[in-house]
């Protein structure tokens, strides 16, 4: 072998050699760099549905059901009130104790509105008393307040899918007789990590469906009662 030749030999092994470990890098890092993107996907996703739960806990609280429908929880935010209860005075006021028992004592035939309304009034004028008023106020007043990463406009979505419709559902179920609103909101895995090695988000779903979960991210459940957890917590 004359020294040309074996110059070419050794420069091809070196190169198969380099790419034999670039090769066996990749594999190495490939389920290490999808697990770190998945992670930071997932934090966004699941922030959109805990957003989603907090609207449907205060829509709830207003209608006495939930909604199957983003849009309507979005209109909700942007035109609706929710009624808050404000407490006037404090229990650790003796003198404001004294003043709401005495008014409470002399006015015990009135009807519970009509007694706070008196008690408005001694507050109005002056007198320290202690009560309990119901107010409303607008809903995009009271939810998400300083939250800089919050946008009504992009709830609906799918984080890093192209704008798909996150998944969700309202019914009301008999439970023990009683009849239970139940919601669930869903982000499948296939559309949070669009984009991503298709092998190994088929890999994460077979993993779900293994330990029988949600293949995705989900929040409440209108199969049982869940508290409205997510599957995350």
């Amino acid at each position: 072998m004359n020294k040309a030749v074996k110059i070419i030999v050794e420069v091809l092994l070196f190169a198969g050699i380099c790419g034999l470990a670039y090769l066996l890098y990749s594999n190495i890092m490939q389920p290490v760099n999808f697990n770190k993107e998945k992670a930071s996907r997932q934090a966004v996703a699941v922030q959109r549905l805990k957003d989603i739960r907090t609207l449907q806990v205060a829509y709830k609280s207003v209608t006495g059901k939930f909604n199957s429908s983003v849009d309507s929880l979005k209109q909700f935010y942007d035109n609706g009130e929710m009624e808050i209860v404000m407490q006037i005075g404090s229990m650790d006021d003796s003198l404001a104790v004294t003043n709401t028992e005495a008014i409470k004592k002399a006015n015990k035939k009135l009807k519970p509105d009509q007694l706070t309304a008196k008690l408005q009034a001694a507050y109005e004028a002056g007198q320290k008393v202690v009560f309990s008023t119901i107010t409303k106020i607008p809903v995009r007043d009271t939810l998400f307040n300083g939250r800089t990463d919050f946008s009504i406009d992009s709830l609906k979505y799918i984080p890093f899918s192209g704008k798909e419709p996150i998944q969700m559902e309202a019914t009301t179920k008999m439970v023990s007789g009683v009849p239970v609103p139940l919601f669930e909101a869903r982000i499948p895995w296939k559309s949070l990590l669009k984009g991503m090695d298709k092998q190994l988000i088929i890999n994460l779903n077979a993993e779900s469906r293994d330990l029988n979960r949600y293949e995705g991210l989900q929040v409440g459940s209108i199969t049982a009662p869940n508290n409205n957890a997510g599957n995350w917590e």
